[in-house]
């Protein structure tokens, strides 16, 4: 269905010779200019790193309808993991990113010392969990396996959905960041840590396995329909954001681009898409 060059890690070396440093061009106009004193060529396309579903297929639509007719050359680059479209932004390999929520470019940026930072706030992804073998929360019992995402932020959240069903009990306080060894009542279970876009592949291997939102979808599971417990849309801190190296914000650019994301239009394709599964998280910029 889609297009776009997808990147992995085998061919990210290749990628960077192809992309070079297109956030920094050589306009002559003071307005181009990013916060870092760089210059952006605004007659060149904006290249953006994103997951493939939803992120780059709401890209995909923001590129195909609107972007024309505000003057916006937009390029979309397709990651499959969760490490390259941060390292590739901060780099000046692409642009922009668009795959993650705040709390884990938080955890990114201090383990990497990278500089990204958030643009503007998109969509919600709730994390569910889901199974091939079992029809219903209920049926969880002890001696079975969950298959959980082995990154820090995601982990965390991940343990914090099983808590909230009463399928594990968790240190006080622990929060997101809780960890397999916060688990102060396993209830019997096993866990199985595994990289996040691997998880939904294990499904067969397991009980049951909380899989983030865009995961799920590329694995065509509805997480409003065919999870056993979701996460809530209210309240949740876990928006997925535009995001750039830290003095890039103001590249108009990324300007044109962020405003065209907060859109009706896109709302709207959102809405229509996801069908409540994907939820758009427009109001307000993305948390600094």
């Amino acid at each position: 269905m889609r297009k776009n060059i997808k990147i992995t890690a085998a061919v990210a070396s290749a990628a960077a010779l192809a992309l070079g440093l297109s956030a920094c061009g050589t306009d002559s106009d003071p307005a181009s200019k990013s916060e870092s004193g760089a210059k952006a060529d605004t007659s060149k396309a904006l290249v953006v790193a994103a997951s493939p579903t939803p992120h780059a297929d709401i890209l995909n639509f923001v590129k195909k309808n609107l972007a024309e007719k505000e003057g916006l050359k937009l390029e979309v680059k397709e990651f499959t993991d969760y490490v390259l479209p941060n390292t590739a932004t901060q780099s000046g390999q692409v642009d922009a990113n668009f795959f993650q929520h705040k709390p884990y470019l938080d955890d990114f940026n201090k383990k990497n010392d990278t500089t990204i930072v958030p643009v503007v706030n998109v969509h919600l992804e709730p994390l569910g969990l889901y199974s091939k073998k079992i029809k219903d929360l209920k049926d969880i019992k002890a001696g079975q396996t969950i298959a959980v995402p082995n990154d820090t932020t995601n982990g965390g959240r991940a343990l914090q959905l099983l808590a909230e069903n009463g399928l594990i009990t968790l240190k006080d306080g622990v929060g997101t960041s809780a960890k397999l060894s916060d688990i102060t009542d396993k209830k019997g279970l096993e866990f199985k840590e595994l990289e996040a876009a691997t998880v939904p592949r294990a499904l067969n291997d397991v009980d049951a396995a909380v899989i983030n939102g865009n995961y799920a979808l590329e694995a065509k599971l509805s997480p409003a329909k065919d999870s056993l417990a979701l996460e809530k849309a209210e309240g949740n801190p876990y928006a997925n954001f535009l995001a750039v190296k830290d003095g890039n914000e103001k590249d108009p650019r990324v300007e044109k681009l962020a405003k065209l994301l907060n859109s009706d239009e896109v709302k709207k394709f959102i809405d229509d898409t996801y069908q409540g599964s994907i939820i758009a998280s427009f109001g307000a910029p993305a948390a600094s």
